[in-house]
């Protein structure tokens, strides 16, 4: 079928006509015998050993090691509201993401549906099919209720990659950015440009690692986030509690003058002069992409470190990092959630990759560091079980 919107010259398509993924067998069909075991009648007992034990289907189905992938097509990469049909091959691509990095099955679930009941029961019916459930590119703030919701109905790991994702790479970065600058995290002083899914959970996240809430400001669209701002949502409310204990007012220049630290995680554009009022020699993680929120070469003007969203700049905060090994982690301990003592675990395990050759360009691992998920699985599988989270 020809279309205007395709371009026949462009590789891009050629990758993707007919999809990115496919099922295969684990076991063998050559034969009666093979047949009779795989299908009828041998199936019935497991079948029935399930129904008896379910926490067999652990052991006996792929559970142990299949996520699905849950989207609405709302927030989609840079895209934004595109809808589930258009969002199918972002979601083919985490898919395989998870396989190539960490030998995690995953299936893409596309949902004709932006209601925030119709998804929760929708997700919590698709459950018993899978070993956890990462939530892909859902807007805020229908995000948090979501994420929250379904994390305390269901006994598996509910995992909003665009939030939790991001945050775990944002502190590992931090982690190894202020050890570089022989710096430590209590003491930093940090604006956070962006107060949606990323902004928030990496705020959390942030504080989590060892970042002093009171010395965090975070700045939506309208300016400094502040207790005396009377257009808060609930979210941002909880931010205002939670930060800036000096009540800085005004815009995102005023919020950087002696700043430390700038983690952009909005899309909006930040002047050079806002960015010319941080101290000297800070640490300038601009993530929006494809334009980052300040050039990094304006960055690097006014800072000792940078990092992008980009491939094509060093410091890639990538959330491939995290979330191939996350899930693999809590797979492997049959955890129940995912705490934030098992993200910070997977911080510290990302930062400690590249911790004996740190440079300025070079402070998270490369996304195809093949060293990253089996780390991250490891130090994560190891706090379900301190956290105390797991099914055995």
């Amino acid at each position: 079928m020809s279309s205007s919107t395709v371009d026949p010259s462009d590789p891009v398509f050629d990758l993707h006509r007919g999809g990115k993924l496919a099922v295969a067998s684990t076991v063998p069909l050559s034969t009666r015998e093979d047949l009779s075991l795989a299908y009828t009648p041998g199936v019935a007992r497991v079948c029935e050993a399930i129904a008896a034990e379910p926490a067999l289907v652990d052991d006996y189905t792929w559970v142990s090691h299949a996520v699905a992938v849950v989207t609405d097509g709302s927030a989609v990469l840079g895209l934004g509201n595109i809808g589930p049909r258009a969002a199918l091959p972002v979601m083919e691509g985490k898919a395989v993401l998870f396989k190539q990095f960490a030998g995690v099955d995953a299936v893409p679930v596309c949902l004709d549906t932006q209601d925030t009941e119709e998804i929760i029961a929708t997700v919590r019916a698709l459950a018993p099919s899978f070993g956890g459930i990462n939530l892909e590119d859902i807007s805020a703030p229908r995000c948090f209720e979501i994420e929250r919701r379904l994390d305390e109905a269901l006994p598996i790991p509910v995992f909003h990659d665009d939030q939790h994702g991001t945050a775990i790479v944002v502190l590992a970065a931090l982690r190894n950015a202020a050890a570089l600058l022989n710096r430590k995290l209590g003491d930093l002083r940090v604006v956070l440009s962006g107060a949606g899914a990323a902004g928030v959970a990496v705020t959390h996240m942030l504080v989590a690692g060892g970042v002093d809430p009171a010395a965090v400001v975070v700045c939506d669209s309208r300016g400094i986030i502040h207790a005396g701002r009377a257009d808060l949502t609930p979210t941002k409310a909880a931010l205002a509690e939670l930060t800036n204990a000096d009540g800085r007012t005004g815009d995102v220049t005023a919020a950087l003058r002696g700043a430390d630290v700038l983690i952009g995680v909005s899309g909006g554009q930040i002047p050079a002069e806002a960015v010319a009022g941080m101290a000297p020699g800070g640490i300038i993680f601009a993530l929006a992409n494809p334009t980052p929120e300040v050039h990094p070469e304006v960055a690097g003007r006014y800072a000792a470190v940078v990092a992008t969203g980009r491939s094509d700049y060093p410091n890639q905060i990538n959330n491939v990092l995290a979330f191939p090994g996350v899930f693999k982690g809590a797979l492997a301990a049959r955890a129940t959630r995912v705490t934030d003592g098992m993200k910070v675990a997977a911080a510290d395990a990302i930062a400690q990759v590249v911790a004996d050759d740190l440079s300025a360009a070079a402070i998270v691992p490369s996304p195809l560091d093949p060293r990253v998920a089996p780390a991250v699985a490891e130090a994560v599988a190891e706090a379900a079980r301190r956290d105390g989270v797991t099914r055995s």
